[in-house]
């Protein structure tokens, strides 16, 4: 597990590579990543639970030769 020293340090070269200033902007769009992975993820889920329809409306046979 990664203790209180790692995490400063990762920090540490975190800011100095991306700079003091563009570390609010990196929050934002790894936040907004983050919200829409999440909608994803619970649009799925949803579309999963709704598409479990019989089998049996999907294989119906269906007459297209005309002879009615």
């Amino acid at each position: 597990m990664i203790g209180p020293t790692e995490l400063i340090i990762i920090l540490i070269i975190i800011v100095v590579v991306f700079g003091a200033s563009k570390l609010p902007q990196l929050g934002d769009a790894l936040g907004r990543s983050i919200k829409n992975f999440k909608s994803a993820m619970n649009e799925g889920q949803k579309s999963d639970s709704t598409d479990s329809s019989p089998e049996s409306k999907k294989n119906a046979p269906t007459d297209k030769s005309g002879d009615a």
